[in-house]
């Protein structure tokens, strides 16, 4: 970093990345001391990533079987920013099984970015100014202050919603933060199933919020990238379903859909991610605006192959889906061992714990102080509630499927007995 000298620019030197949050400063703990069972059974568990392990040996032995998938001088040459076609199309089939087929979804309309990052923050630029903003229920995922905030220049206000409801967005919540804004509004940015709370926002909430959003004449983007990480697939209703049945031009043209095979098909280091709108302006634009973060040919063509099997396609999502659930299961009974409650969930990698109990007082401060003690008595890197912009302190993220069962065990004996431990204090105390 130059101290002296040329200056850099506000991007370089802004502090709006999040890095610093305990989010991000919990996953350099791990990589400084990561857990092995054999070379570092005393090393740090990593339960603060989203990551689903829990199939990964369905696409080894898929990748294995088909070599054919790699051809050097096929796909090493030059690309164009609309990706392969097969590819958009083996894309949009498997975002409709995971839907249960209620929806279609139009190759030509799909946009593939490197990952779900590169998704949000083009949507971010193309749908906002510098200065302008979103509106993003709480709690939400730590990530979005840098996919929305950090390059873009648009703001973030945070629509809070608490627990009385299970954290579900509500109208009042967003009239609320509406008004009170200083600044011209844009959107409302969703995730959907919920990452931090691991729940589906209900049919009513979804029309609600389109509601909501064409009154305002504003935009409104729906991150689903845990829709195939519903325990019930039932449950899940993606805004897509809203719209098309409703069949309003003005309705369709401000909805825009994120998605990315990061979590459902547990490949975050393909960086493989997709834009879907039913507006043809902004395609066209994040198709000019994602030559800046293509997806790899070889990485095309190699999921083209496996996602245009629908056989193997619904087995996979069948059999992860009831990993999932089972992983999901584990934690909950495991938890409730320890005596840590959770909110009830269907979806996601990862359980809403409440940690209040522990806490000397509900502030900030008090959750911070938590996490910390976890993370250097027993080494376990959770998410407090507080990087996700909770209202509520004593919220925590704590995933589950990015580990091997043992290590999952391990993890739930470390909590037990942190638990145990903090209790025994307070008593005292």
């Amino acid at each position: 970093m130059a101290t002296n000298g040329a200056k850099l620019s506000k991007v370089a030197c802004s502090k709006t990345h999040g890095e610093e949050s305990p989010y991000f400063a919990g996953w350099k703990a791990y990589e400084e001391d990561p857990y092995d069972p054999i070379n570092n059974p005393s090393g740090v568990i990593q339960m603060g990533l989203a990551e689903n392990q829990v199939s990964f040996e369905l696409l080894e032995e898929y990748l294995a079987n088909h070599p054919e998938t790699c051809n050097l001088r096929e796909n090493a040459l030059f690309q164009d920013y609309h990706g392969l076609k097969s590819f958009r199309e083996a894309m949009a089939s498997f975002m409709e099984i995971i839907r249960g087929r209620r929806v279609k979804f139009d190759p030509e309309r799909i946009v593939l970015t490197a990952g779900a990052t590169a998704a949000n923050e083009i949507l971010t630029f193309i749908l906002a100014d510098h200065g302008d903003a979103l509106l993003v229920p709480t709690p939400y995922y730590p990530g979005f202050d840098r996919d929305l905030r950090w390059r873009t220049g648009v703001n973030i206000i945070p629509v809070h919603c608490d627990s009385s409801n299970g954290f579900q967005i509500t109208v009042e919540a967003l009239e609320a933060a509406y008004n009170a804004a200083k600044m011209r509004i844009r959107g409302v940015v969703i995730t959907n199933p919920s990452n931090p709370v691991g729940k589906v926002i209900e049919r009513s909430v979804l029309e609600e919020l389109l509601d909501f959003a064409t009154r305002k004449n504003i935009h409104l983007i729906s991150d689903e990238i845990y829709s195939g990480s519903v325990f019930s697939p039932a449950e899940f209703v993606s805004i897509a379903e809203i719209v098309e049945a409703r069949g309003c031009e003005e309705e369709l043209e401000r909805v825009h859909i994120v998605y990315s095979l990061s979590k459902d098909l547990g490949l975050p280091g393909f960086r493989t991610g997709t834009i879907y709108s039913y507006n043809n302006e902004v395609v066209d634009t994040a198709r000019r605006m994602s030559s800046f973060s293509l997806v790899s040919s070889q990485t095309q063509k190699m999921l083209s192959s496996m996602l245009s099997d629908v056989g193997f396609v619904e087995r996979y999502i069948t059999t992860n889906r009831e990993r999932v659930r089972i992983r999901y299961e584990i934690m909950i009974r495991g938890l409730k061992n320890a005596g840590i409650e959770c909110m009830g969930g269907n979806a996601g990698l990862f359980c809403w714990v409440d940690l209040g109990g522990l806490m000397e007082e509900r502030t900030r401060e008090g959750e911070l102080r938590v996490w910390e003690l976890m993370m250097k008595e027993v080494k376990l890197n959770i998410t407090p509630g507080c990087s996700c912009h909770c209202s509520e302190f004593g919220w925590f993220r704590v995933c589950f499927a990015n580990m091997s069962l043992e290590t999952l065990e391990v993890a739930l004996l470390r909590m037990k007995n942190f638990v145990g431990k903090r209790m025994i204090t307070r008593l005292k105390d």
